[in-house]
C-alpha cells in the first residue's frame, strides 16, 4: 500500500538519518503515528498546517512510502473529517514493526514554504 507523511523538517531530518527507511519514534503525548491514505490529505496538512508554522520554519514536506499490504492490514483507517481525510492509525508502540515493514526507501514527493508549493 502506497502511504503519505506529512512532515516538517525536524522529522524529515530524523527520516533521512535512518537513510531515509524510518520514521522516528513518537514524542511523548503521540501515541499514534497517522500516515494518511492519499496526497491530497498530506498536501493540505504540509501546506496549510506544517509549512505555515514558524517553529518548522515555515517549511512542509509530503513524504511517500509503500508498506506490505499484509502488515498494514492489521491497523485501522480512521476518517478524521470529510470522505478524504483518511489516516492509518498505527499505535506508537508498534512503530519499530511498522518501519521494519516500509518497502523500500521514503521519498520527498512535495515541498511546501510558507503555504505555497515550492518546485525544486
Amino acid at each position: 500500500m502506497i502511504l503519505y507523511r506529512p512532515v516538517g523538517p525536524k522529522e524529515l531530518a530524523l527520516i533521512e538519518a535512518s537513510d531515509w527507511r524510518a520514521f522516528p519514534p513518537r514524542l511523548p503525548g503521540q501515541p499514534i503515528f497517522y500516515p494518511v491514505l492519499n496526497f491530497e490529505y498530506a498536501e493540505e496538512i504540509a501546506a496549510r498546517w506544517n509549512s505555515t508554522r514558524e517553529d518548522n520554519g515555515f517549511e512542509g514536506y509530503v513524504t511517500r512510502f509503500e508498506v506490505d499490504d499484509s502488515h498494514v492490514a492489521q491497523y485501522q483507517s480512521q476518517v478524521v473529517g470529510g470522505a478524504r481525510h483518511a489516516e492509518l492509525w498505527v499505535p506508537a508502540e508498534a512503530l519499530d514493526d511498522f518501519n521494519a515493514h516500509i518497502l523500500g526507501k521514503i521519498e520527498v514527493v512535495a515541498r511546501y514554504s510558507k503555504g505555497e508549493r515550492v518546485e525544486d
